[in-house]
Protein backbone atom coordinates (compact mmCIF):
# COMPACT_ATOMS: atom_id res chain seq x y z
CA UNK A 1 0.00 0.00 0.00
CA UNK A 2 1.33 3.45 -0.91
CA UNK A 3 1.73 5.92 1.94
CA UNK A 4 -0.16 9.04 0.87
CA UNK A 5 -1.25 10.66 4.15
CA UNK A 6 0.65 12.46 6.89
CA UNK A 7 -0.25 13.93 10.25
CA UNK A 8 1.67 16.91 11.64
CA UNK A 9 0.98 17.72 15.32
CA UNK A 10 1.46 21.46 15.82
CA UNK A 11 -0.87 22.34 18.68
CA UNK A 12 1.58 23.14 21.49
CA UNK A 13 1.95 26.60 22.97
CA UNK A 14 5.69 26.77 22.36
CA UNK A 15 6.38 27.89 25.92
CA UNK A 16 10.16 27.70 25.50
CA UNK A 17 9.91 30.25 22.67
CA UNK A 18 7.89 32.84 24.59
CA UNK A 19 7.31 35.71 24.16
CA UNK A 20 8.16 35.25 20.45
CA UNK A 21 5.54 32.47 20.17
CA UNK A 22 2.80 34.31 22.10
CA UNK A 23 0.94 35.32 18.93
CA UNK A 24 3.05 33.80 16.15
CA UNK A 25 3.05 29.97 16.41
CA UNK A 26 6.55 28.60 16.86
CA UNK A 27 6.01 26.43 13.77
CA UNK A 28 5.79 29.65 11.73
CA UNK A 29 9.07 31.08 13.01
CA UNK A 30 11.30 31.38 9.95
CA UNK A 31 14.31 29.34 9.01
CA UNK A 32 15.79 31.67 6.41
CA UNK A 33 13.03 32.51 3.92
CA UNK A 34 10.24 30.16 4.98
CA UNK A 35 8.49 29.05 8.16
CA UNK A 36 9.63 25.88 9.88
CA UNK A 37 6.45 23.96 9.16
CA UNK A 38 6.79 24.55 5.42
CA UNK A 39 10.01 22.53 5.50
CA UNK A 40 8.11 19.73 7.28
CA UNK A 41 5.34 19.66 4.66
CA UNK A 42 7.95 19.79 1.88
CA UNK A 43 9.65 16.76 3.40
CA UNK A 44 6.33 14.90 3.44
CA UNK A 45 5.60 15.83 -0.17
CA UNK A 46 9.05 14.62 -1.20
CA UNK A 47 8.19 11.20 0.25
CA UNK A 48 5.05 10.88 -1.88
CA UNK A 49 2.52 12.32 0.57
CA UNK A 50 -0.52 13.83 -1.11
CA UNK A 51 -2.68 14.63 1.94
CA UNK A 52 -1.47 16.43 5.10
CA UNK A 53 -3.52 16.82 8.29
CA UNK A 54 -2.32 19.62 10.58
CA UNK A 55 -3.34 19.25 14.21
CA UNK A 56 -3.35 22.79 15.62
CA UNK A 57 -5.09 24.63 18.46
CA UNK A 58 -6.94 27.83 19.19
CA UNK A 59 -4.91 30.85 18.17
CA UNK A 60 -2.94 28.99 15.51
CA UNK A 61 -5.13 29.79 12.51
CA UNK A 62 -2.12 31.41 10.87
CA UNK A 63 -0.57 27.95 10.28
CA UNK A 64 -3.58 26.92 8.24
CA UNK A 65 -3.61 30.29 6.45
CA UNK A 66 -0.02 29.82 5.31
CA UNK A 67 -1.12 26.90 3.14
CA UNK A 68 -4.04 28.80 1.59
CA UNK A 69 -3.97 31.21 -1.38
CA UNK A 70 -3.69 34.92 -0.48
CA UNK A 71 -5.36 36.67 -3.42
CA UNK A 72 -4.67 40.28 -2.37
CA UNK A 73 -0.98 39.62 -1.76
CA UNK A 74 -0.63 37.66 -4.99
CA UNK A 75 -2.29 40.46 -7.00
CA UNK A 76 0.11 43.03 -5.56
CA UNK A 77 3.13 40.85 -6.25
CA UNK A 78 2.03 40.25 -9.83
CA UNK A 79 1.59 43.99 -10.35
CA UNK A 80 5.12 44.54 -9.08
CA UNK A 81 6.57 41.64 -11.07
CA UNK A 82 7.55 39.85 -7.86
CA UNK A 83 5.21 36.86 -7.93
CA UNK A 84 8.25 34.54 -7.75
CA UNK A 85 8.53 35.40 -4.04
CA UNK A 86 5.69 32.95 -3.39
CA UNK A 87 6.90 30.24 -5.75
CA UNK A 88 8.00 27.79 -3.05
CA UNK A 89 4.71 27.78 -1.16
CA UNK A 90 2.50 27.91 -4.26
CA UNK A 91 4.31 24.96 -5.83
CA UNK A 92 3.94 23.04 -2.58
CA UNK A 93 0.19 23.58 -2.20
CA UNK A 94 -0.29 22.58 -5.84
CA UNK A 95 1.14 19.14 -4.96
CA UNK A 96 -0.29 18.51 -1.48
CA UNK A 97 -3.74 18.96 0.05
CA UNK A 98 -3.38 20.51 3.49
CA UNK A 99 -6.21 20.29 6.03
CA UNK A 100 -6.34 21.24 9.69
CA UNK A 101 -8.21 20.37 12.86
CA UNK A 102 -8.06 21.92 16.32
CA UNK A 103 -6.98 19.86 19.31
CA UNK A 104 -9.62 21.05 21.83
CA UNK A 105 -7.36 20.63 24.87
CA UNK A 106 -3.61 20.33 25.31
CA UNK A 107 -3.67 16.63 26.21
CA UNK A 108 -0.37 15.48 24.80
CA UNK A 109 1.11 14.15 21.57
CA UNK A 110 -0.94 10.96 21.67
CA UNK A 111 -4.18 12.93 21.84
CA UNK A 112 -3.01 15.16 18.97
CA UNK A 113 -2.45 12.10 16.77
CA UNK A 114 -5.87 10.78 17.81
CA UNK A 115 -7.49 13.87 16.27
CA UNK A 116 -6.53 12.56 12.81
CA UNK A 117 -8.33 9.24 13.11
CA UNK A 118 -11.17 9.99 10.70
CA UNK A 119 -8.80 11.58 8.21
CA UNK A 120 -6.35 8.68 8.15
CA UNK A 121 -9.09 6.02 8.10
CA UNK A 122 -7.66 2.51 7.76
CA UNK A 123 -4.29 3.40 6.24
CA UNK A 124 -0.69 3.56 7.46
CA UNK A 125 0.45 7.17 7.71
CA UNK A 126 3.46 9.34 8.43
CA UNK A 127 3.58 11.42 11.60
CA UNK A 128 6.03 14.33 11.56
CA UNK A 129 6.48 16.71 14.50
CA UNK A 130 6.01 20.27 13.31
CA UNK A 131 8.90 21.86 15.20
CA UNK A 132 11.68 19.62 13.91
CA UNK A 133 13.36 19.70 10.50
CA UNK A 134 16.21 17.78 8.89
CA UNK A 135 19.14 18.36 6.57
CA UNK A 136 20.62 15.58 4.46
CA UNK A 137 18.63 12.47 3.59
CA UNK A 138 14.87 12.72 4.03
CA UNK A 139 13.71 10.82 7.13
CA UNK A 140 10.22 10.44 5.67
CA UNK A 141 11.57 8.69 2.58
CA UNK A 142 13.63 6.38 4.79
CA UNK A 143 10.58 5.38 6.81
CA UNK A 144 8.42 4.85 3.73
CA UNK A 145 11.09 2.66 2.14
CA UNK A 146 11.48 0.59 5.31
CA UNK A 147 7.72 0.15 5.60
CA UNK A 148 7.54 -1.18 2.03
CA UNK A 149 9.83 -4.03 3.08
CA UNK A 150 8.63 -4.59 6.65
CA UNK A 151 4.91 -3.81 6.36
CA UNK A 152 4.89 -2.57 9.97
CA UNK A 153 5.18 0.62 12.01
CA UNK A 154 8.60 2.26 11.76
CA UNK A 155 10.10 4.91 14.05
CA UNK A 156 12.96 7.24 13.17
CA UNK A 157 15.88 6.97 15.61
CA UNK A 158 19.08 8.84 16.36
CA UNK A 159 21.92 7.86 18.66
CA UNK A 160 22.44 10.32 21.53
CA UNK A 161 25.08 10.59 24.27
CA UNK A 162 24.33 8.56 27.38
CA UNK A 163 24.16 11.67 29.53
CA UNK A 164 21.31 13.01 27.37
CA UNK A 165 19.02 9.97 27.24
CA UNK A 166 16.83 11.47 29.98
CA UNK A 167 15.67 14.11 27.47
CA UNK A 168 14.13 11.63 25.02
CA UNK A 169 11.99 8.59 24.49
CA UNK A 170 14.54 5.75 24.31
CA UNK A 171 14.05 2.35 22.68
CA UNK A 172 15.55 -1.08 23.21
CA UNK A 173 16.42 -2.85 19.95
CA UNK A 174 17.53 -6.13 18.43
CA UNK A 175 18.53 -7.19 14.93
CA UNK A 176 15.71 -7.71 12.44
CA UNK A 177 17.46 -10.58 10.69
CA UNK A 178 16.02 -9.14 7.46
CA UNK A 179 18.62 -9.46 4.67
CA UNK A 180 16.68 -7.19 2.31
CA UNK A 181 17.36 -4.17 4.53
CA UNK A 182 20.54 -2.15 4.81
CA UNK A 183 22.22 -1.51 8.17
CA UNK A 184 20.61 0.71 10.77
CA UNK A 185 17.23 -1.07 10.88
CA UNK A 186 16.19 -2.78 14.11
CA UNK A 187 13.25 -4.48 15.74
CA UNK A 188 12.14 -2.46 18.77
CA UNK A 189 11.78 -4.47 21.97
CA UNK A 190 10.86 -1.79 24.50
CA UNK A 191 10.24 1.96 24.85
CA UNK A 192 10.96 4.14 27.88
CA UNK A 193 10.14 7.85 28.15
CA UNK A 194 13.09 9.92 29.44
CA UNK A 195 14.89 7.19 31.40
CA UNK A 196 17.74 7.82 33.80
CA UNK A 197 21.04 6.87 32.13
CA UNK A 198 21.41 3.69 34.19
CA UNK A 199 17.91 2.54 33.11
CA UNK A 200 18.23 3.31 29.42
CA UNK A 201 17.97 0.17 27.25
CA UNK A 202 20.14 1.82 24.56
CA UNK A 203 21.23 5.24 23.34
CA UNK A 204 18.72 5.22 20.47
CA UNK A 205 16.28 8.12 20.84
CA UNK A 206 12.97 8.62 19.04
CA UNK A 207 13.64 11.41 16.56
CA UNK A 208 10.35 13.17 15.76
CA UNK A 209 9.40 10.98 12.78
CA UNK A 210 7.03 7.99 12.76
CA UNK A 211 5.28 5.78 10.23
CA UNK A 212 2.32 4.21 12.02
CA UNK A 213 -0.23 1.56 11.16
CA UNK A 214 -3.92 2.33 11.89
CA UNK A 215 -3.79 -0.05 14.86
CA UNK A 216 -2.29 2.92 16.72
CA UNK A 217 -5.79 4.39 17.07
CA UNK A 218 -7.14 1.32 18.88
CA UNK A 219 -4.17 1.61 21.24
CA UNK A 220 -4.83 5.32 21.74
CA UNK A 221 -8.37 4.44 22.82
CA UNK A 222 -6.86 2.31 25.57
CA UNK A 223 -4.04 4.61 26.69
CA UNK A 224 -4.71 6.20 30.09
CA UNK A 225 -3.59 9.78 30.76
CA UNK A 226 -0.12 10.07 32.22
CA UNK A 227 1.73 12.92 33.86
CA UNK A 228 -0.21 16.19 33.66
CA UNK A 229 -3.26 14.39 32.30
CA UNK A 230 -1.59 13.99 28.90
CA UNK A 231 -1.80 11.02 26.55
CA UNK A 232 1.82 10.07 25.90
CA UNK A 233 2.48 8.62 22.46
CA UNK A 234 5.29 6.52 23.95
CA UNK A 235 2.75 4.81 26.25
CA UNK A 236 0.57 4.10 23.23
CA UNK A 237 3.50 2.64 21.30
CA UNK A 238 4.10 0.24 24.19
CA UNK A 239 0.55 -1.06 23.72
CA UNK A 240 1.06 -1.27 19.97
CA UNK A 241 4.25 -3.28 20.51
CA UNK A 242 2.22 -5.96 22.30
CA UNK A 243 -0.01 -6.37 19.22
CA UNK A 244 2.35 -6.08 16.30
CA UNK A 245 6.04 -5.48 15.50
CA UNK A 246 7.53 -1.99 15.54
CA UNK A 247 10.83 -1.31 13.83
CA UNK A 248 13.35 1.48 14.20
CA UNK A 249 15.47 3.09 11.51
CA UNK A 250 18.60 5.11 12.24
CA UNK A 251 17.97 8.34 10.35
CA UNK A 252 20.74 9.42 8.01
CA UNK A 253 19.68 13.08 8.02
CA UNK A 254 20.63 15.52 10.78
CA UNK A 255 17.83 16.68 13.06
CA UNK A 256 17.32 20.37 13.91
CA UNK A 257 14.86 21.54 16.58
CA UNK A 258 13.44 25.05 16.82
CA UNK A 259 11.87 24.60 20.26
CA UNK A 260 14.06 27.16 22.07
CA UNK A 261 15.87 30.37 21.00
CA UNK A 262 19.37 28.86 20.92
CA UNK A 263 18.38 25.89 18.75
CA UNK A 264 16.33 28.15 16.47
CA UNK A 265 19.31 30.48 15.95
CA UNK A 266 21.69 27.55 15.38
CA UNK A 267 19.33 26.09 12.79
CA UNK A 268 19.17 29.38 10.90
CA UNK A 269 22.97 29.58 10.81
CA UNK A 270 23.30 25.97 9.67
CA UNK A 271 20.81 26.47 6.86
CA UNK A 272 22.47 29.75 5.86
CA UNK A 273 25.85 28.00 5.66
CA UNK A 274 24.37 25.58 3.12
CA UNK A 275 23.52 28.47 0.76
CA UNK A 276 26.76 29.69 -0.79
CA UNK A 277 25.49 33.13 -1.82
CA UNK A 278 23.83 33.79 1.53
CA UNK A 279 26.77 32.52 3.57
CA UNK A 280 29.12 34.79 1.63
CA UNK A 281 27.17 37.73 3.06
CA UNK A 282 26.80 36.36 6.59
CA UNK A 283 30.22 34.79 7.20
CA UNK A 284 32.09 38.12 7.65
CA UNK A 285 29.66 39.15 10.39
CA UNK A 286 29.99 35.78 12.12
CA UNK A 287 33.80 36.07 12.07
CA UNK A 288 33.62 39.65 13.33
CA UNK A 289 31.39 38.66 16.25
CA UNK A 290 33.68 35.74 17.13
CA UNK A 291 36.73 38.02 17.07
CA UNK A 292 34.99 40.59 19.27
CA UNK A 293 33.96 37.89 21.74
CA UNK A 294 37.52 36.52 21.84
CA UNK A 295 38.91 40.02 22.44
CA UNK A 296 36.48 40.62 25.33
CA UNK A 297 37.34 37.27 26.89
CA UNK A 298 41.05 37.98 26.59
CA UNK A 299 40.83 41.45 28.09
Amino acid sequence: MSITKAVIPAAGFGKRMLPAAKVVPKELLPILDRPTIQYVVEEAAGAGIEDVWLVTSKGKQAIDDHFRPHETLEQRLRAAGKESLLDSINQLISKVRVHSVNQPQQRGLGDAVHQARNHVENQPFLCLLGDTIFTGDSPSRQLVEAHRTLGASVIGLEEVPLEKVDRYGIVGVESTGEPALAGGVFRITTLIEKPAPHRAPSRYAIAARYLLTPTIFECLDETPPGKGGEIQLTDTLKLLLKREPIHGVILRGKRHDIGNPIDWLKTNLIFASRDQAMWKQIAPLVRELIDESFSRDSA
